[in-house]
């Protein structure tokens, strides 16, 4: 029996998404949201989690490169924990180091400077972020 989770790639002005089944340990990208200083439209928000009904919630954890946190990883897991208190959602983390270089680095090679949109930064982040944690929970 698989699990569907979304993953969230957090960010000030837009928050990408993600959605994956863990059988296949794949992610497509769904719309991102905008945000305003971090805040989403939680409508928007809840009207996508009702729609997949997740088993999970993944939030991608944005650290410094030697590991240590930032202002934005506590802004992350502010979002992640209103994520849970007001959907009931589980939220788990995961690191996302590197995530939104290498979601440029795959558009660009696909589509050139021209496809390199925020929004599909954003959404190929969060598969990244999503597909990084199924790597790491191959149990599922």
């Amino acid at each position: 029996m698989g699990m569907t989770i979304i993953a969230f790639d957090f960010g000030t002005k837009s928050i990408g998404c993600a959605v994956g089944q863990s059988i296949t340990g794949t992610a497509q990208s769904l719309p991102a949201f905008k945000a305003q200083d971090g805040i989403p439209n939680w409508a928007d928000v809840e009207k996508c989690l009702k729609e997949w009904q997740p088993d999970m919630v993944v939030v991608g954890l944005p650290l410094n490169m030697d590991g240590t946190e930032q202002e934005l990883t506590q802004r992350a897991r502010k979002f992640g924990n209103r994520l849970s208190g007001r959907f009931g959602v589980k939220v788990v983390w995961q690191d996302e180091r590197l995530t939104t270089t290498q979601a440029r680095t795959e558009i660009f090679e696909r589509g050139g400077y021209r496809a390199l949109k925020k929004g599909k930064v954003d959404g190929i982040s969060a598969c990244l972020i999503l597909e990084s944690w199924f790597e790491e929970h191959p149990e599922l």
